[in-house]
């Protein structure tokens, strides 16, 4: 039998990244993500590797830039006001096209906030982590299971599209503790890093990586070569979960840690006869549009369910086309909904059915 481990969500994310051949962490302490940074303090001098607190998330996320260039696999971590730091530095490591793991433990805001749970960093990840025509890969777990499975793949992923992979968790999920077997964890074949500025031995031409292109026909075909890569990621790397929504009037489409108060929610729902299923993105960057689209054919309405004000509502009315109507119902700034409030939505909705 598989050997199961009580941990953490965020010492999930660290030993997971270990596990899959991290030897570089920078990062700096941020509530509710700091143990990601113990974990790595303890663990990466047993394993060779290194872990440097920098003197602030700028300097973190420049830091993952040089490892990453040099062919390392890498990982930062912080939480929502740690990552609007970075993003300048996201935008260039982008623009450099390395590939690199972050991970953002999502707290309420805006400004400094609180440091309870939230997801109200969705427009910023999967719109605008950084400047320019850009996108990095997100991955929602909804479990400390998937902290440790999905950290795993956004490695793999990362180094096959050399592009920067998020795992965009949130404070309940990064203090909660749960078993996690890293037995599970999938690994995938990721090309030679021929690319890396790690020194020519006098074998070969030396690389350079520069995101700095002051040809605007050269700029321009870049971007165009890596929207390129974006839609075949969008074909191939789609992740997302359907929760009895065979027989659905109402589906109720969340992620993370909410998507788990939802399924508590349906199972009373569906106590009362009412018809309820679930369909959580576990993408969030490429959006599985083409197969929550399908379910509007089916179902009769939709219900967002988020900690925040509504940030996916429009991602679910474009991908269903606007068929059905979309309603939203969430907490924000910290606030966690119970599963009779989420109950209490879908009573209102069945209603009107």
């Amino acid at each position: 039998m598989a050997k199961k481990v009580l941990m953490k969500g965020n010492e999930a994310i660290a030993e997971a990244a270990i596990k899959s051949g991290c030897l570089h962490f920078f990062g700096y302490p941020i509530t509710p993500q700091t143990e990601i940074s113990e974990y790595m303090a303890k663990r990466m001098p047993k394993v060779g590797g290194l872990c440097l607190q920098a003197e602030s998330e700028i300097s973190a996320i420049n830091m993952i830039m040089g490892a990453a260039a040099a062919g390392s696999r890498c990982l930062t971590s912080s939480s929502s006001p740690g990552i609007s730091l970075k993003s300048e530095g996201i935008s260039y490591i982008v623009g450099c096209d390395l590939p690199c793991v972050i991970v953002n433990v999502q707290r309420g805001g805006p400004g400094l906030g609180g440091i309870q749970p939230s997801q109200q960093d969705y427009y910023q990840a999967t719109k605008a982590n950084g400047h320019g025509d850009e996108h990095v890969l997100v991955l929602a777990p909804s479990s400390v299971q998937e902290m440790a499975q999905l950290t795993s793949e956004a490695f793999d992923l990362a180094d096959i599209y050399r592009m920067p992979a998020m795992i965009l968790a949130d404070g309940a999920l990064g203090q909660m503790m749960e078993p996690v077997d890293f037995d599970v964890m999938s690994k995938r074949d990721v090309p030679e890093k021929t690319w890396a500025t790690n020194g020519t031995e006098g074998k070969r031409k030396k690389n350079i990586i520069n995101s700095l292109l002051i040809d605007p026909v050269e700029l321009e075909n870049s971007v165009i070569a890596r929207f390129k890569k974006y839609d075949e990621i969008a074909e191939k790397e789609v992740k997302y979960e359907e929760y009895k929504c065979d027989d659905a009037d109402i589906v109720i489409v969340a992620y993370g840690i909410t998507s788990r108060i939802c399924k508590t929610a349906i199972a009373a729902a569906r106590a009362k006869g009412i018809k309820v299923g679930l369909f959580r993105p576990i993408t969030l960057w490429p959006y599985p549009k083409k197969q929550l689209g399908a379910l509007a054919d089916k179902a009769k309405h939709f219900l967002v369910c988020e900690l925040n004000m509504g940030q996916m509502v429009d991602d679910v009315k474009v991908a269903t086309e606007c068929k059905k109507p979309v309603s939203f119902f969430g907490r924000t700034g910290g606030m966690i909904p119970s599963p009779d409030e989420v109950l209490a939505e879908i009573e209102k909705l069945a209603a009107t059915l």
